[in-house]
């Protein structure tokens, strides 16, 4: 195939849409809260917990899913891992009380654990080094544009059907893209019937024939802390903004479910933009300057300081535009981070990019399960749905302090040392 259409480009395409289909299956739960809170007797501190059950196994398999996508490949993975995901979807609609809820969303997280540290290690074979920011930006962007369409999609199922529908018919579409991922894909693009010498002259040298390298643990754990920890920062801001941006709206400015899905759609919508901004923009810089830490560390603190500065307004103004616009302002400068913080993982180890970026989402993971329970308990306590958020802005100046311990540029030791071009 060629132009548009090339095998390197549908593969990017098809972790695209996967990307936006795992985030609509992680975050309807949130955008249809409104719709089943009552009925199933739940306050804001058991909606938390249902929000964070899915981080639970997602946590665990970060760093076992990436060691496995490095070991079996991403085909089989993400076919395994997609039966299970979409199979918890739908079943999600057949809850009936708390614990049958919290246990489909632990299902779903174990579905969904090894995804992306899986779909790095497929970006590893099948994207051109340079392009590394580039395509974490873009697949990201897809996440993002999966929260975006959720609220509205989700709101507009639940009135035409109901929220135990909603369910149902998206994760039926999961199965849909399981299905043509494992037609399609292969975990070595040489063995590809559609790739051209072209495209393979400038993918990273395959490893088809290779044994699955042993993991060096220890090492590999010391070097990626840092990472880690910046993206826990990340995280925090992400899964607040996830779980609560809808209920914010319904229950702080007294929306119904259509109209605070329109204002959460705004908000997710300028992350959807800064996923892209900020991998061009570090793949921009690397290009220029050739200095890959300052490509990288640029953009994440930039990404850090401008969502920090962006939430100062809620601390004067209660105004539901002036509030809107901040936290849409907030989403885009943390979503500049995604695209340079998924590209170290395969800069400092690309020997084990599966598992390394496990490492580093394991940090998000940790979030998924604190961020939400967190919020609950501060709402239902205080009754100020605006306080997470001022906990949020303490989180993102760690954030920024942290990022500076990270140091891309050195490859890990036990690497393979390969070229980077700028």
């Amino acid at each position: 195939m060629r132009g548009p259409f090339k095998a390197t480009n549908v593969v990017l395409a098809l972790l695209c849409v996967m990307y936006f289909i795992t985030y609509v299956d992680r975050v309807n739960v949130n955008s249809a809260a409104g719709a089943f809170q009552d009925e199933l007797g739940l306050n804001n501190t058991r909606l938390g917990l249902i929000f964070s059950a899915f981080a639970y196994p997602y946590l665990v398999f970060q760093v076992i899913g990436g060691w496995v996508g490095d070991k079996f490949g991403a085909r089989r993975v993400l076919f395994v891992c997609g039966l299970i995901w979409a199979g918890a979807t739908i079943l999600t609609g057949l809850s009936w009380s708390f614990y049958s809820l919290f246990f489909m969303r632990l299902l779903l997280g174990f579905g969904e654990g090894a995804t992306f540290p899986t779909a790095t290690r497929a970006m590893r074979s099948w994207v051109e080094p340079k392009k590394y920011g580039f395509a974490q930006g873009i697949t990201h962007s897809f996440a993002r544009l999966g929260n975006t369409i959720t609220p509205p999609l989700v709101a507009a199922l639940v009135v035409a059907t109901s929220w135990r529908w909603s369910f149902a018919i998206i994760g039926v579409i999961s199965l849909i893209w399981v299905a043509v991922w494992y037609w399609y894909f292969r975990d070595e693009p040489s063995e590809h019937p559609a790739i051209t010498q072209a495209e393979l002259a400038v993918l990273p040298p395959s490893r088809a024939g290779k044994q699955a390298p042993q993991v060096p643990w220890g090492p590999l754990i010391r070097r990626m802390w840092p990472v880690t920890l910046t993206y826990f920062c990340y995280g925090w801001c992400l899964w607040l903004y996830l779980n609560w941006i809808p209920l914010f709206f319904q229950r702080n400015h007294d929306m119904d479910i259509k109209d605070s899905a329109l204002f959460a759609s705004g908000v997710f919508l300028a992350g959807f933009v800064g996923d892209t901004v900020g991998g061009v923009m570090s793949d921009k810089i690397l290009h220029a300057t050739g200095n890959l830490r300052l490509a990288r560390l640029s953009v994440t603190v930039l990404g850090f300081v401008g969502a920090l500065l962006s939430l100062v307004p809620l601390l004067y103004f209660h105004d539901v535009t002036i509030v809107a616009l901040s936290l849409s302002a907030g989403f885009f400068f943390a979503e500049l981070v995604i695209g340079p913080m998924w590209a170290i993982p395969m800069d400092i180890a690309p020997k084990y990019s599966g598992t390394a970026s496990g490492l580093m989402n394991s940090g998000s993971a940790f979030a998924a399960i604190a961020s939400p329970l967190v919020a609950g308990y501060i709402i239902d306590v205080t009754g100020n749905w605006e306080l997470p958020f001022f906990v949020l802005m303490g989180l993102l100046t760690v954030g920024a302090l942290s990022a500076f311990l990270m140091h891309p540029e050195k490859p890990f030791e036990d690497a393979p040392t390969e070229p980077r071009t700028a």
